[in-house]
């Protein structure tokens, strides 16, 4: 059963309508017709109406409840990016590149959980460490409920940590390998068959200002993000190979 708008002549009516299978097939029968949209929204009968029929709905009714003032909320926890994320993170294996990763180390934290948490607040709402250590209280996540912000510095001090002499094949020379590198190609050889090669890179991109006379030769003038658009600027790509 369902609420329709009907249009006729130069007014739109709204109709209550119930489904029904007749032969095999399914047949729209109005059962009443409400009146004229636009009156039912000038009078407000519409809110009346839904109002109405809430009492009968045990969710509707607490969310009506709320707005009247007559319960508080207590807590509002968000599940559906921890729920939908969680998975593709599983899917990807990523818990089991971080434990093996993290296997001959003795941390006293939940590291791998701390990366989780600081990519899904990098997804959701981008920002520093010390924003994610807060944001996180809104969202159902599991297994990080006892970190404290030194450990989510730790977390991104590991994966920024260089490689040993001898794993540093490949490394450009603007940086070293360090341990994200490691798990940027695990995960890029879980989905590799046969015939995979390395037909895309991505690019995370950012821009930089220059004060004063830098950037003469390499800096333009344009939109700037920074809101300094009386400095010259140049755009930074980081490859990103997947």
């Amino acid at each position: 059963m369902f609420v329709r708008a009907k249009k006729s002549g130069a007014y739109e009516y709204l109709q209550l309508v119930h489904n029904e299978r007749v032969d095999g097939k399914v047949r729209q029968q109005v059962i009443a017709t409400l009146g004229r949209r636009d009156v039912l929204q000038a009078t407000g009968q519409i809110d009346a109406l839904i109002a109405s029929c809430g009492r009968f709905a045990e969710q509707t009714a607490v969310v009506t409840a709320h707005q009247r003032g007559e319960i508080e909320a207590a807590e509002t926890i968000k599940i559906g990016p921890p729920l939908v994320f969680e998975r593709l993170w599983r899917a990807l294996g990523l818990p089991e590149i971080l434990e093996g990763l993290l296997s001959e180390r003795q941390f006293q934290f939940a590291l791998a959980r701390a990366v989780f948490l600081t990519v899904l607040h990098r997804l959701f709402d981008p920002g520093s460490d010390r924003a994610a250590e807060v944001w996180r209280d809104g969202y159902a996540l599991e297994g990080v409920g006892d970190l404290q912000l030194h450990h989510l510095y730790r977390a991104m001090a590991w994966l920024g940590e260089p490689l040993p002499a001898d794993q540093q094949f490949g490394a450009t020379p603007f940086t070293p390998r360090c341990t994200k590198d490691l798990v940027e190609e695990a995960l890029f050889r879980r989905r590799q068959d046969l015939f995979s090669g390395l037909d895309l890179v991505f690019f995370d991109t950012t821009s930089i200002y220059f004060e004063g006379r830098g950037g003469e030769d390499i800096g333009q003038y344009g939109k700037s993000k920074d809101h300094r658009p009386d400095c010259k600027q140049m755009v930074v790509g980081v490859p990103a190979p997947f």
